[in-house]
């Protein structure tokens, strides 16, 4: 019934502005706002024309605790390196044996080759990841 039907993911910031400047100049997402006052919404627009819904829950906000977004790259190393140069800072979650710059190089055959997880200004936790 609903797969010929557009759909989109969405998820939810506690700072409207911060999340405009971390996905539009941080991540360098195109950003588009709509509406206003408390209807205010981010669309942003990945690769391929997918697009996420950001909405404003200000103090009712709770940090996703899982990954709402995950990053396809080509070379892990190179985004890595490039999102801390932007200040991004890389999370390390206990069972996943991160290397120096905070990657998980999975030694099994199946999967990622690479993984590293990052949070929003929010805290919604996001990822790059190399197949």
């Amino acid at each position: 019934m609903l797969g010929s039907t557009p759909a989109y993911s969405s998820f939810s910031v506690d700072d409207f502005d911060a999340a405009r400047t971390f996905y539009g100049d941080t991540l360098g997402l195109q950003v588009a706002e709509e509406g206003t006052g408390d209807m205010r919404m981010l669309f942003l627009t990945l690769a391929g024309g997918a697009k996420v819904l950001v909405y404003p829950k200000g103090d009712q906000h709770a940090p996703a605790t899982f990954t709402v977004l995950n990053f396809q790259v080509d070379d892990i190393d190179t985004a890595v390196a490039a999102l801390k140069a932007k200040g991004v800072d890389f999370q390390r979650y206990p069972g996943f044996d991160a290397d120096d710059q905070g990657i998980v190089r999975p030694t099994e055959n199946e999967g990622p080759t690479g993984i590293a997880w990052f949070t929003d200004p929010a805290r919604n936790v996001l990822a790059v990841l190399q197949e």
